[in-house]
């Protein structure tokens, strides 16, 4: 007989939503530490590079993680990661499912392949070729839906009520925030005396985790997020103190182009010092420069934090920086300067 006189299917249902509940939880200092020791195993320790060149442009010391180096090409394996691996079997043994436009869907995709179960994922049509090849090349289950964030939840729901497959949410998840903090770790480990650390924010999974991760360990370093001016929900959502989502995002940074998740608006609207937006052609040119002058693949969203520091929108004059370089996953057939 199940707990209480319920039968099995209802336990598991309340299981279920319990877990649900607690995924929607701030993660704590223990949870973080937690999930930087359980991916330490599978994720890549990334190396951090500085250049001279763009330091004598900013008058400052920038070093950049180089997450474009990380498995998947992306930041978004950490995440990934730690959230598969911290879901026990019995939710998990009928796959997992989620939707992105691309580097999430490779990170659920190898991450479930490494721990043997299925892997369903929902992205837009207008997803890079690059990262559909991608994730199809991992193993995973592609769907494809328009480029809204409500076909890609409703498309989602159907895909999750047709398999059984656990949802792990890109960045509305806080086991995908703990792994995401885990880059900060590591660079704060690296250059204990940073005076500011720059993300990208999308969904804000990143932008949430790096907030945590710092807050915690340095907190008096500064944590600023990041945003196309044509996609700039979350900054307007900050400035407001009113999560407010985006309609009809015009962006290179396809990265960027989904709403900030609740989960981390609530820690970036206590966490984060600010959010700064930069226009299209601030992004291609960080880009290019990146590309040239350190000799580095980043993908348009990787550029972001750089383009906010070259249109003066961050002040890091005499100051030493940290930037999160988030991906390197680009259609070389599609470049921006081409």
């Amino acid at each position: 007989m199940a707990i209480g006189g319920n039968p099995p299917s209802v336990v598991s249902s309340l299981v279920l939503s319990n877990t649900m509940k607690e995924l929607l939880e701030i993660p704590s200092p223990s949870d973080i530490d937690q999930a930087y020791q359980r991916i330490r195993t599978f994720a890549h320790r990334t190396p951090v590079l500085t250049s001279n060149k763009i330091n004598e442009r900013v008058g400052s010391e920038l070093f950049f993680k180089c997450e474009n180096l990380q498995r998947v090409g992306a930041f978004k394996f950490r995440g990934a990661c730690n959230a598969i691996f911290s879901l026990p079997d019995h939710l998990t043994n009928q796959g997992v499912a989620t939707h992105s436009s691309g580097n999430h869907a490779q990170a659920v995709a190898l991450a479930a392949r490494l721990k043997g179960v299925s892997a369903h994922v929902v992205m837009p049509e207008n997803a890079p070729t690059v990262k559909v090849e991608a994730v199809r090349n991992y193993g995973a289950n592609v769907t494809f839906c328009t480029s809204t964030l409500n076909a890609r939840e409703s498309t989602l729901k159907q895909v999750v009520a047709d398999t059984g497959a656990m949802e792990i949410h890109p960045y509305n998840n806080k086991l995908i925030v703990e792994g995401q903090s885990t880059a900060s770790i590591e660079l704060l480990e690296e250059y204990p005396d940073l005076d500011i650390i720059v993300a990208p924010v999308g969904g804000g999974g990143l932008l949430s985790g790096t907030a945590l991760a710092t807050k915690y360990n340095k907190p008096n370093v500064h944590v600023v997020g990041t945003e196309p001016e044509n996609a700039d929900d979350a900054y307007r959502s900050f400035h407001s103190g009113t999560l407010i989502p985006v309609k009809n995002p015009d962006t290179i940074a396809d990265g960027l182009r989904t709403s900030l998740g609740e989960l981390p608006f609530r820690i970036i609207s206590n966490k984060a010092d600010d959010i700064v937006t930069v226009s299209e052609a601030a992004i291609i040119a960080a880009m290019r420069f990146l590309w040239e002058r350190m000799n580095i693949i980043i993908e348009p969203s990787s550029a972001v934090p750089l383009a906010a520091i070259f249109e003066g929108k961050i002040q890091v004059s005499g100051k030493k920086t940290g930037i999160i370089l988030t991906g390197g996953n680009v259609d070389l057939t599609n470049l921006p300067w081409q």
